[in-house]
């Protein structure tokens, strides 16, 4: 973990120290720093939550569609928000005692799942979902990562519709406790861990008062960064590195702009009906008026 992230100046892993440790006692160092969720310190160090909780996401989202390598236990007690540091607070990473590496192949296919996730491709999703074990349950994707029904009408972090919800709400009752313990059965181990860290991290990050804008698309730039990387697995700045960071920057521009136009062409739907509506009833305020 910290051969990963030894460019990252937000990222600290205490040093181990090897002439103190044996195999019964792992001696490291002390870190300072207080929990990660503790609004009140960070405010009272002038340290912006939100930047925080941004912060958090990328340190995680690197981890799992970058490196393959992952963190799996980071509930406040394990992440500390240090003073120290260029950007004005570093995160330390405590307790290593829960970390999965991912295989090559699932990390990739877990960034396409990101990326049809965000656009709501929902044939990729399906695919996707046959590929992890789970294709009876694709649909249900969207909903546990981006909180979007699979043929969702609404803008990317905006949440559901009245009508998606009762239409999602019909499908959560058609379901039978067989149906959840065959697909949590069904799931990889990476899947399982990954959700389970996301969970954590949702908890977290929502503490911070940061919105869910911000982790779908922090999740959508890093699971491009991923594909465009593939086999590069540390943060070198190399000569490759740049040029796979500039492929990967580039394609989470050409998503941002294709979900700029998808959230654009939803509002000007939205505003048509609104405009429909209000001239149905200047209408019919019209109709009546002469009727009188």
């Amino acid at each position: 973990m910290s051969n990963n992230f030894r460019n990252n100046k937000f990222v600290r892993i205490p040093r181990i120290f090897w002439d103190l440790t044996t195999n019964q006692v792992l001696t490291m160092q002390f870190c300072h720093g207080q929990k990660v969720d503790d609004v009140v310190f960070l405010k009272g160090m002038k340290i912006n939550p939100e930047k925080v909780a941004k912060k958090l996401l990328e340190v995680f989202a690197e981890m799992i569609f970058i490196h393959g390598f992952l963190h799996g236990d980071p509930h406040p007690g394990n992440i500390l928000v240090s003073i120290e540091g260029q950007g004005g607070f570093s995160l330390v990473l405590l307790d290593h005692g829960i970390c999965k590496k991912l295989d090559e192949e699932f990390r990739l296919e877990y960034c396409q799942l990101w990326k049809a996730l965000i656009l709501l491709d929902s044939r990729k999703i399906q695919h996707l979902a046959e590929r992890f074990g789970v294709g009876k349950y694709y649909r249900y994707l969207p909903i546990i990562f981006s909180g979007r029904t699979i043929d969702s009408k609404s803008g990317i972090g905006k949440g559901m519709l009245v009508e998606e919800q009762k239409k999602m709400k019909q499908h959560l009752k058609a379901l039978e406790m067989e149906d959840i313990s065959s697909f949590m059965e069904s799931l990889p181990s990476n899947f399982l861990i990954i959700l389970r860290t996301d969970e954590l991290l949702r908890s977290t990050v929502s503490k911070l008062g940061a919105s869910k804008w911000v982790r779908l698309l922090t999740y959508g730039k890093y699971a491009s960064l991923g594909l465009s990387l593939k086999s590069n697995p540390c943060s070198d700045l190399t000569s490759l590195a740049l040029y796979t960071r500039l492929i990967g920057n580039i394609e989470y521009i050409l998503l941002r702009l294709t979900i700029g136009v998808t959230n654009l062409v939803l509002w000007m739907e939205k505003l048509k009906r609104c405009l429909n509506k209000f001239y149905g009833k200047m209408s019919a305020a019209g109709k009546e008026a002469i009727c009188r």
